[in-house]
């Protein structure tokens, strides 16, 4: 049942608290000694001890984390199914959170209207990371920024409002208050105190507390005087101390960070660490624990033929650069981590502000079809170590290079090292990498250490030197706990893992095999001596207590057990090794947070080899793992190596029992997984029936039923270039998104030579002219890889002789392309109040005597497509009638293929239509893309819709997109597809040809589970 929340504004804002469900115990941890989080002025009482923190970390029910967490926008992924499949790779990088802007300009598509279902429900998110055992930290806005259109402000908003956006104008409050409402009924019940994955909640988005104290204050005081108890937190966008203290202040404070810049084009140029966050915080905040809302993840890319693509945004923040600058968050003590973006997706429809185009892959470590990066291994041996270090979540800087570390020292100045040490437990984590972080020199030094007990050492004792290979940075430890019992004296390589497996203290290191690597701990059981490794007593080198020094060879490549014994277990592997391992979760067998790491299990297992383990769970004595292997490529048997309990006598692989023998009384299995031969093919795309798009320029179109443009007052603080005093911009009429056409009429004197039209679409956007049925010309916007770009034009289009039709009516026909609402620019709130439309209109000579305007069918209120969402369709004729959608009956069209474009290469629009069936197994993830594959150049832009949903706008004369990535659940892979391309052609007698194909990203068995298709099918109701 379709559930509409329709919110009047004089609902008085009265809310009721929860009584709030009781505290669970969790899972002890030593440290869980936080104070309560620090409390905005006239905070409700109701503010809830399950969230809290102090000056080092977050706690919640009194267990600190580390909260290790990705953006992740569901709006950017209409396929709900498909949330769980990002959340479980998520989880399995060994992160904890999310990150979640909601977009008010779909859930709010007008005046009171919000709108929580299909694609756009929060609830299914809220669920699957119950499920994925992770945790949420919602962005509602209502500004969010995001590079989407308006900054995600609803469209009607922004020329129905009269007062400053994102101000305490009483108007623009009024405006927002039912989506901050719907926000909160559907969030509430999802917090933490409910048994519910949500612990943080932003107020807006990167501010500046001089302009907007009265803003924030008015968003605090609805969720003060909701049932809403969570910490309320802020994204600063540089080091400028908004909303710490005084009105508008938040609960906790946030600094977002970009270091890299968004400018891909030369990914192996990077600008140097940042040095004084830590002395930032110190001075800003220092009650509470560093917080990065935002931290480069990846980047977007810009419109233009220059613009370098995203795979070169994945290369500048690559696995290096995660390396380098993660750990540099780390050594300024930060806590809290956000990295934006974990998944980009796809920012379909309207959804994009000017400055993007349709994929927002931005480089992610998840890659817009979903597919695991190489930056995914490196942020999985990142996140499994901070999740098995429960003591790096309370510590102090001690010093760095820098200040004159007297605790220890790096012997070569190429090198430099920050120390944090744990108060309590004297665990020293001591994060290295070069002096110069932009190096790319192999640097080799050793490290003067100080353990807890005083003693001073230079490591590593015996291997020769500690090795930075280039863009890279590690953390060396001290004194470092390893589960129960167990302990680091100190170690050069790097902890992938440390916990209790099957009551074993296990530990598993790593490092790269070009390099020497070194650990000292106390053995319990017989070790496993090789060329490679060798085993030193610690007393020779003036050690105590029985420790044994192990020194790895460089050259060493594979997985080693080092030492295992009834207590404790010792692994080592190569790098590139290690990034294949995984360390799923067991979940509890009940209560709440079964599947939260800390809160409700701190048990685990270990499993190398798979492309990707989503989850394990032992029932009994089975081991029952669920992931996919990658046969992109071919299928061959995929050998494993799992640590598991000793218990554990049977393994299964997505529910099949596969082989998997132990040693005798040890926890590590040998394995493998049958090769799966699945063979995958797609059809070409073929049968296509075309219809001419434009009737709107001829004699014979009837516009009496589209909106005349005669207001005189806009609310759009920017006016006309010139005119007659009428306002043509189309958001006053409802029509801000995609597609928006234009009729000039004026009766025909012969005198007429030609118009002045000022057009603003926004960057890179075009507009394409006609009089009567004679074409004039197109305006060009422009943009060169975000630079020369070109949101508004003025041209003259002269008449050809004969083209002005005397004593009857004739018609400027405009056709325009809008590419989002402006974003918030500096101080300037109002900009996202663009003018889309025409600035300026001058006959020469004469006087128009109407103005006709028509965009979506329906506008914001009656728009037929209630599932697909009020930014998914625009104004040409063929949308406004439906072509585009599953079951509209084509059969009566011309045959004509897409790649011969428009008949006598005339400059309009017409739509192409074909179907074409799926049948891909079950148990298979497939990704799937439309890929356009002539060279970049021609004039034409191309709407592409999959099954009604608008998943691609190609530019033929801009780029860079080519390949658009569709989903399953919008795609049917067991059924009929109707795919739709409204082809505008922009200049006539030019060789537009587009070469579409159906093409095959890659094959994962295991997959996904089953995917609902939720593609409504063509109706008339509604349409013209």
């Amino acid at each position: 049942m379709r559930m509409w929340i329709t919110i009047l504004f004089s609902v008085l804002l009265t809310f009721v608290s929860p009584f709030g469900r009781a505290s669970e115990a969790g899972i002890p941890n030593p440290f869980a000694d936080p104070l309560p989080a620090r409390k905005r002025d006239g905070l409700s009482a109701r503010f809830t001890n399950e969230v809290s923190f102090d000056n080092y970390s977050l706690s919640l029910q009194g267990q600190r984390i580390f909260l290790h967490s990705g953006e992740f926008h569901t709006y950017r992924l209409p396929v709900p199914d498909l949330w769980l499949d990002v959340l479980e790779k998520v989880k399995a990088a060994g992160l904890n959170g999310v990150s979640v802007y909601t977009l008010m300009a779909a859930l709010n598509p007008s005046r009171g209207v919000v709108d929580f279902n299909d694609w756009r429900a929060l609830q299914p998110l809220y669920d699957a990371a119950k499920e994925a055992g992770i945790w949420i930290t919602l962005r509602p806005g209502p500004y969010i920024n995001a590079e989407s259109t308006a900054g995600g402000i609803a469209h009607w908003l922004t020329s129905e409002v009269a007062g400053e956006l994102r101000s305490a104008a009483a108007d623009y409050t009024a405006a927002w208050t039912p989506y901050i409402q719907g926000i909160i009924n559907e969030t509430s019940p999802n917090q933490i105190t409910e048994g519910g994955p949500v612990i943080l909640l932003q107020v807006d988005n990167e501010y500046n507390q001089a302009q907007g104290a009265g803003y924030f204050a008015e968003l605090e005081s609805v969720y003060d005087s909701s049932s809403i108890v969570i910490p309320l937190t802020y994204n600063d966008p540089g080091e400028g101390d908004n909303f710490i203290n005084g009105t508008g202040a938040v609960d906790l404070y946030g600094l977002d960070s970009y270091p890299q810049g968004f400018d891909c084009s030369n990914p192996q140029n990077w600008n140097p660490i940042t040095t004084n966050y830590h002395t930032y915080h110190e001075s800003a905040n220092p009650s509470q624990p560093f917080y990065f809302p935002e931290f480069q993840g990846g980047s977007f890319d810009a419109w233009g033929p220059t613009a370098p693509g995203y795979p070169q945004c994945e290369i500048l923040t690559g696995p290096d650069f995660q390396s380098v600058f993660n750990r540099q968050l780390w050594a300024s003590n930060a806590k809290l981590t956000n990295y934006y973006m974990i998944y980009g997706g796809t920012s379909w429809g309207g959804i994009p502000f000017p400055g993007v185009y349709t994929s927002y892959d931005y480089g992610a470590t998840i890659s817009e079809n979903r597919a695991l990066t190489n930056k995914h291994v490196e942020l999985k041996l990142q996140g499994i170590f901070l999740r098995s270090s429960p003591d790096f979540y309370k510590t102090n800087v001690i010093g760095d290079s820098s200040t004159g570390l007297t605790a220890g020292a790096v012997t070569n100045t190429a090198a430099f090292v920050t120390l944090l040490r744990n108060p309590d437990s004297g665990a020293g984590f001591w994060v290295v990498r070069q002096a110069s972080s932009t190096s790319t020199a192999t640097t080799t030094f050793k490290l003067n250490v100080t353990t807890a007990a005083g003693t001073k050492l230079q490591i590593p004792l015996v291997a020769p030197t500690i090795t930075l290979s280039g863009r890279e940075s590690k953390v060396l430890l001290t004194d470092y706990p390893l589960g129960s019992g167990s302990t680091l004296l100190y170690s050069t390589a790097q902890v992938f893992f440390a916990g209790v497996i099957g009551g074993k203290d296990v530990v598993f290191l790593y490092g790269p095999s070009a390099q020497a690597h070194e650990f000292a701990l106390k053995l319990s059981g017989a070790t496993t001596r090789t060329s490679s490794i060798t085993f030193t007593s610690g007393s020779t080198k003036g050690l105590t207590g029985n420790q044994t020094i192990i020194s790895v060879a460089s050259g060493f490549s594979g997985v080693a057990t080092i030492s295992e014994s009834a207590t404790q277990l010792v692994l080592f592997a190569d790098s590139v090794t290690a990034g294949t391992f995984f360390a799923p979760v067991i979940p509890a067998s009940s209560g709440d947070f079964k599947n939260y790491w800390g809160l409700g299990t701190n048990e685990s297992v270990l499993v190398g080899g798979p492309y990707l383990v989503r989850n394990a769970s032992i029932t009994g004595n089975v081991l029952a793992l669920r992931g996919d292997l990658n046969i992109t490529t071919g299928s061959a048997k995929t050998s494993l190596v799992i640590v598991a309990p000793t218990s554990i006598t049977s393994v299964t692989w997505n529910g099949a029992k596969i082989t998997a023998t132990p040693s005798k009384g040890s926890v590590v299995f040998d394995g493998s997984i049958p090769a799966a031969a699945h063979t995958v093919t797609v059809p070409k795309l073929s049968g296509w029936k075309f219809n001419n798009s434009l009737p709107e320029i001829l004699s014979s179109f009837d516009d009496s039923t589209w909106t005349v443009a005669n207001h005189t007052t806009t609310n759009i603080p920017f006016p006309m270039v010139y005119g007659d005093g009428r306002i043509t911009y189309g958001c006053d009429y409802g029509f801000c998104e995609n597609i928006v056409l234009w009729r000039g009429h004026f009766e025909g004197t012969g005198v007429e030579k030609s118009v002045n039209l000022s057009i603003n679409g926004g960057e890179a956007f075009a507009a394409s002219v006609w009089l009567n049925d004679v074409f004039l010309g197109t305006s060009f916007g422009n943009s060169t890889n975000d630079a020369n770009d070109i949101a508004q034009t003025d041209q003259k289009f002269t008449f050809p002789s004969g083209a002005v039709v005397v004593g009857q009516d004739n018609v400027i026909t405009v056709v325009q392309d809008n590419m989002g609402l402006d974003e918030t620019s500096g101080s300037d709130t109002d900009a996202s109040k663009s003018p889309r439309g025409i600035t300026g209109f001058a006959l020469f000579s004469g006087n128009f005597t109407e103005w006709k305007v028509q965009g979506k069918i329906g506008g914001y209120l009656d728009y037929p497509d209630k599932v697909r969402g009020v930014l998914n369709e625009g104004g040409l004729f063929g949308e406004r009638q439906g072509w585009h959608l599953p079951g509209f009956d084509t059969s009566a069209w011309q045959s004509r293929d897409l790649s011969t474009g428009l008949p006598n290469s005339a400059a309009g629009v017409g739509f192409f239509v074909t179907t074409f069936d799926l049948n891909i197994p079950a148990g298979l993830d497939v990704p799937l893309s439309f890929t356009f594959g002539e060279p970049l150049g021609q004039p034409y832009r191309v709407l592409l819709f999959v099954n009604g949903w608008m998943m691609g706008k190609r530019v033929g004369n801009l780029g860079p997109q080519f390949k658009f990535p569709v989903h399953q659940g919008i795609l049917d892979y067991s059924g009929t597809n109707t795919i739709a391309v409204a082809l505008w052609a922009m200049e006539p007698n030019v060789t537009i040809s587009p070469q579409l194909s159906l093409t095959l990203d890659g094959v994962f068995t295991g997959g996904v589970g089953n995917i609902a298709t939720n593609n409504p099918v063509f109706s008339p109701v509604g349409r013209e």
